[in-house]
């Protein structure tokens, strides 16, 4: 038998709350929404983690602008620290190589990253899903057993009909759903709530379409300055069973 599904609960018992931000496809903007959360959670004097499970386009690294730093072995690995968030992502096993794992070796590389990770004492630790309904969503799923689930969507109606699937999945796992926020709004955009209401869960905000975002990449202190970060933030102060 595997011992690491048990050495993982071992490794997550020192953290509060897990939020896993989830989207139905790639695109929505969930890295960027992952990112900005920790962001802005730590700027809240939160103790925050932040890990991209991303296996196959991870970007968290770049928008936090977490560069060469490597995490360091000390019975398991120690995750780097970027603006005072503890940052682990796939980048820091395989670098910038592609990733080209299928399977049982998708699955097994999940378990290890989990299981070697020595995380802190910590009040939040944000995960960026993976996209999608594939196997590693539903292996991440399956070992982070008491993650509480953020989705993220946009205005767009293919978004909207992938995300229906993803909340149906999570609704039959059981698994306990914070609620939604819409990003990439514009003006002019149909109201949300009107458009989310089928899937009868909370609409917890709106993320405007910033351009200013762009720019912030590669910068914590820029992305917590951007109006997107500042909306989130709104989102997190008025969520009162959020923290």
């Amino acid at each position: 038998m595997d011992p690491r599904p048990a050495i993982i609960g071992r490794r997550l018992e020192k953290i509060r709350r897990i939020i896993a931000v989830s989207g139905g496809k790639g695109g929505v903007g969930k890295s960027s929404v992952a990112a900005a959360l920790a962001v802005v959670l730590q700027d809240l004097d939160y103790r925050v983690g932040l890990l991209d499970l991303d296996f196959y386009g991870p970007s968290a690294h770049v928008i936090l602008g977490a560069g060469r730093r490597r995490p360091r072995e000390e019975k398991g690995l120690v995750p780097v620290r970027v603006k005072g968030i503890e940052f682990l992502s796939i980048v820091h096993f395989a670098g910038n190589r592609p990733s080209p794992l299928r399977g049982p070796a998708l699955t097994d590389a999940l378990i290890e990253m989990l299981a070697v990770t020595r995380w802190g004492p910590l009040d939040f630790l944000i995960v960026d899903m993976p996209p999608g309904l594939g196997d590693s969503m539903l292996d991440a799923m399956r070992l982070l057993k008491k993650a509480r689930y953020l989705v993220v969507t946009t205005p767009s109606r293919v978004a909207l009909e992938t995300v229906r699937k993803l909340v149906a999945l999570l609704t039959e796992q059981k698994a306990h759903l914070l609620g939604f926020v819409e990003n990439m709004r514009k003006p002019g955009d149909p109201p949300a709530a009107d458009r989310l209401k089928p899937f009868r869960l909370r609409l917890l905000g709106e993320l405007p379409y910033d351009p200013r975002l762009e720019k912030s990449l590669g910068s914590a202190d820029g992305l917590g300055r951007t109006d997107f970060a500042k909306a989130l933030k709104e989102i997190v102060l008025r969520a009162t069973d959020f923290p």
